[in-house]
C-alpha cells in the first residue's frame, strides 16, 4: 500500500492539467420532481383524512338532530367514545402522512448536496487504487451544508481473488487525502468483482463514551425504566431515557414501547420533534390502555460539539464541566396526556471533558424532601471519577445511601462523556 501511495503522488505531481470543477452535481430533475409529487400526494391524503373526519362528524350530528327533533334523547356513551377513538386514529394517520411527506421533501433537497471531487484528487486515487487492483469510479463528496464535507462516495470493484477489505481502502484514502476516514456502517465489508457503492466518513471532532447504572424497585423483578443509545452515520449520537408510570411489568412495557417507537421513527428519517409528536399521539389515542411514560432525549453532534435536550415529563438532567454543573430542567407533561406535546429544545455547546447526565425521578426522589435537585447538583460537582460508568455508579450509590437502602422506585442513571478526537482535530476539512 505504501508503494501505491508513493507512486500515485509521483504520477499526480508529474502532470499539469487544467481542472474544471463544478460546484455541484445536478441529479436528474425527474427524480426530484417525482419525490416532490409523491410528497404533495401524501399531504393531500392527510388533508382528506382531517376534513373527511370533520365532515363525517358534522353529518352525523345533523342526522342525530333530525331523528331526535321530537324525542330528545342522550347519545349512547359507547357511540361517543367510538367516534372519539375514530377521530383520533384519523388524526394519527394524517400526522404520519404529513411527516412522510416532509421526509420526501428533505430527501429531494439533499439530492443536490453532493460535490464532485477535484480532478487532481480523483486522478491520485484512481492511480493508487489501480496499483492494488482496485478500480474506482463516480467520486464525489457528500455534504450536509454548502461548506461542509463529511463523507466521500465512490464505486469500487476488484479482480483480486477473495476480494479486498473495504477498511483497507479507507486506510489508503486517509493517507492520500491527509484526512482520517472510516468505512460507513451501511457500506459493504468487501470490495468484490461486482461494482458496489461505498461511503467513507471522516472522523468526527469529538468522541463519546457512555455508561449507565440502574436498580429495580424493591419487591419488583422488572424495572420500569429503559434507555437506548442510538448512533447514526452522520456523527450523531442520541441518548433516550424513559420512565414508565409506576413500576413492574406494565411500566416496563410502556417505557420499552416508547423507545422502540422512537428508534424506528428516527431510523426512518423523522427528526426528533416529529418523532416525539408521533409517539405522543400514539399514546394519547391508546386512552386508558396506556399509562403516561416520560421521555428524556439528548442529541449530540460529534462534529461540532452541539447538544440539544428535549424533556417530556422527565426529571432534571445535568451538564458537568469540571466542578461547574448546570441543571437542565423543563416543566412539561409526560406522553399521552394531551394530543399535542411541547417539544421545546434546550441547546448547549459542549467542550472537551464535559459530561451529560440523565436520570429518572427515582434517583432524585431518593435524596429526600426539599431541594433534591440542588443537592444532586452539588453531588455531581464534587465527583472526581472520569469514566462515565463510574460516575453513574457513584451517583446511584449516593442515592441509595440517602434513602437508607430502601428502593422505593426504579432508579436509572445514564452518562455520556465527551472528549476531543486528537487525530480529527489536527486534520483539515477536505
Amino acid at each position: 500500500m505504501i508503494a501505491a501511495v508513493k507512486g500515485a503522488k509521483e504520477y499526480l505531481y508529474g502532470r499539469r492539467e487544467k481542472e474544471s470543477i463544478q460546484d455541484h452535481i445536478r441529479v436528474p430533475e425527474l427524480c426530484r420532481q417525482k419525490l416532490l409529487h409523491y410528497a404533495e400526494s401524501f399531504q393531500e391524503l392527510a388533508r382528506c383524512m382531517e376534513t373527511g373526519g370533520e365532515e363525517q362528524t358534522a353529518w352525523r350530528g345533523e342526522t342525530f338532530a333530525e331523528e331526535t327533533s321530537e324525542d330528545v334523547r342522550q347519545p349512547d356513551r359507547r357511540d361517543v367514545l367510538e367516534e372519539r377513538r375514530s377521530q383520533e386514529n384519523r388524526l394519527l394517520i394524517s400526522h404520519n402522512l404529513c411527516e412522510v411527506a416532509q421526509i420526501m421533501i428533505r430527501l429531494a433537497d439533499e439530492l443536490f448536496r453532493c460535490r464532485p471531487m477535484e480532478e487532481r484528487y480523483r486522478k491520485l486515487l484512481l492511480h493508487a487504487l489501480r496499483t492494488e487492483s482496485i478500480y474506482a469510479d463516480h467520486f464525489c463528496y457528500l455534504t450536509e451544508k454548502a461548506d461542509d464535507t463529511h463523507a466521500i462516495s465512490m464505486t469500487l470493484s476488484t479482480n483480486r481473488k477473495g476480494g479486498c477489505p473495504a477498511a483497507q481502502v479507507a486506510d489508503m484514502l486517509s493517507v492520500l487525502l491527509k484526512r482520517p476516514l472510516q468505512l460507513s456502517a451501511a457500506s459493504p465489508y468487501l470490495v468484490e468483482q461486482e461494482p458496489h457503492s461505498f461511503v467513507f466518513m471522516e472522523e468526527a471532532k469529538y468522541m463519546a463514551l457512555t455508561g449507565f447504572c440502574k436498580v429495580t424497585k424493591e419487591n419488583e423483578t422488572i424495572s420500569g425504566d429503559h434507555y437506548a443509545i442510538l448512533e447514526s452515520e452522520k456523527g450523531k449520537m442520541t441518548l433516550l431515557l424513559s420512565d414508565g408510570t409506576g413500576s413492574g411489568e406494565r411500566a416496563s412495557k410502556d417505557s420499552e414501547k416508547v423507545l422502540d417507537l422512537m428508534e424506528k421513527l428516527l431510523e426512518a428519517g423523522y427528526d426528533t420533534e416529529a418523532a416525539v409528536n408521533m409517539v405522543n399521539v400514539a399514546f394519547f389515542a391508546g386512552g386508558r390502555e396506556c399509562n403516561y411514560p416520560t421521555l428524556d432525549i439528548c442529541d449530540l453532534n460529534l462534529y461540532d460539539g452541539s447538544c440539544s435536550f428535549c424533556k417530556i415529563g422527565g426529571a432534571a438532567s445535568f451538564l458537568k464541566r469540571g466542578d461547574r454543573v448546570e441543571q437542565i430542567s423543563q416543566c412539561s407533561f409526560p406522553l399521552g396526556i394531551f394530543r399535542n406535546v411541547e417539544t421545546n429544545r434546550i441547546d448547549r455547546q459542549l467542550q472537551d471533558g464535559d459530561y451529560v447526565i440523565l436520570m429518572t425521578d427515582g434517583v432524585l426522589d431518593a435524596l429526600g424532601e426539599g431541594n433534591y435537585e440542588e443537592a444532586m447538583e452539588r453531588a455531581v460537582a464534587e465527583l472526581s471519577e472520569v469514566s462515565p460508568g463510574e460516575i453513574a455508579e457513584r451517583l446511584l450509590e449516593l442515592a441509595l445511601c440517602a434513602c437508607g437502602g430502601h428502593i422505593r422506585d426504579d432508579m436509572t442513571v445514564l452518562v455520556a462523556g465527551i472528549w476531543e478526537n486528537a487525530v480529527a482535530a489536527q486534520s483539515k476539512i477536505l
